[in-house]
């Protein structure tokens, strides 16, 4: 079939100057024109030349520490398209416990010759973890980028969610809703996300509802990043008198949720819930959660940007990127129950 670069053009809606350059390699044309000419010649049967199609060889390593939480798939959704659209192919690495470990994945990614790394909530997000491990990648010249959980003692680009401004936003609400009695379900101490929303409660607890940090003590109940774990940290909370409660995540405040009900509690009516993420599911749980939506596309996107720029040479900047949350008010969250009277 004789390619003809006016239907290609027509069904990209680019110019025939813009296809020219698509097919022939030639640089300054956007990745979203680009990809749209290599769909239009798709749709209309051409078969991609071989210098395209040898672009797309190029290999970047995507380690993530789980699947079963939303909130990942979300990641390498958004990270994998966009690396798609740059010429990459994403290799996903997902940890298992027991399995392979982020160190023997990397291993591997290196053996295959890797163009550079991401990796989203990794060892990094561990503050008692070895930064040596990182060194070692970029002394070897291994461009990289790291999600979530910074350490300034790692020089590489670092794309997070600012947790502080989230916990911040959710004791607000929860305050503005009669609240004062708000406990904390995180994760485990070492974590630095778990450390950074610990800090944004208690400063959120100052601000908003007056206490001090020996009030607040024990308003937080460290525990795992789980429907276990939340329910265990939920449980706690509300022997403490808790009527509301923050998650590290969504996956937590569903147990939380479930701790709440095996009181027989309701939601929101005697306690109020507020998860963290907005993964898929979340508008879809009975009570739809209220939950501080992490800006996933927005900080994929960021971390293939910087990632590219270091493929190419271009030293990306190293201070934190931090990308605000939005609180995203649903039906888990609810006024404060009313006290009941001395005599009734």
């Amino acid at each position: 079939m004789t390619m003809r670069l006016a239907d290609i053009a027509a069904q990209a809606g680019v110019s025939e100057a813009t296809v020219s350059r698509v097919l022939n390699g030639k640089p300054g044309v956007a990745p979203t024109t680009r990809q749209a000419v290599l769909t239009a010649l798709d749709v209309l049967g051409y078969e991609r030349p071989v210098k395209l199609r040898q672009q797309q060889a190029g290999l970047i390593g995507l380690i993530l520490p789980e699947l079963t939480n939303p909130i990942f798939p979300a990641f390498a959704q958004v990270i994998e398209s966009a690396l798609v659209m740059s010429g990459y192919t994403a290799v996903l690495c997902t940890q298992t416990p027991g399995g392979i470990t982020e160190d023997d994945y990397t291993e591997l990614l290196l053996e295959r010759g890797v163009s550079g790394i991401v990796f989203v909530s990794g060892l990094h997000a561990d503050s008692r973890s070895d930064r040596a491990r990182y060194r070692r990648l970029a002394d070897l010249g291994l461009p990289m980028v790291l999600i979530n959980g910074y350490r300034p003692d790692i020089d590489v680009p670092f794309i997070s969610n600012d947790d502080a401004a989230a916990l911040d936003m959710a004791v607000g609400h929860l305050v503005s809703l009669g609240h004062r009695r708000i406990g904390l379900a995180v994760g485990q101490e070492r974590f630095v996300p778990s450390i950074r929303k610990t800090a944004g409660f208690r400063r959120a607890m100052a601000e908003h509802a007056g206490l001090s940090d020996a009030d607040v003590d024990d308003l937080v109940v460290n525990s795992l990043f789980t429907i276990e774990g939340g329910q265990s940290a939920a449980q706690q909370l509300l022997d403490r008198g808790c009527t509301a409660i923050c998650c590290g995540s969504d996956i937590m405040a569903i147990g939380a949720i479930r701790g709440a009900r095996q009181r027989g509690l309701r939601v929101p009516d005697d306690v109020s819930i507020v998860g963290f993420d907005d993964s898929p599911m979340t508008a879809y749980l009975d009570p739809p959660l209220t939950t501080l939506r992490q800006p996933v596309r927005e900080m994929g996107l960021a971390a293939v940007e910087n990632l590219l720029e270091e493929i190419a040479g271009i030293r990306a900047q190293r201070t934190e990127l931090l990308y605000r949350p939005e609180l995203v008010v649903r039906r888990s969250t609810g006024p404060a129950p009313a006290k009941i009277s001395a005599d009734g």
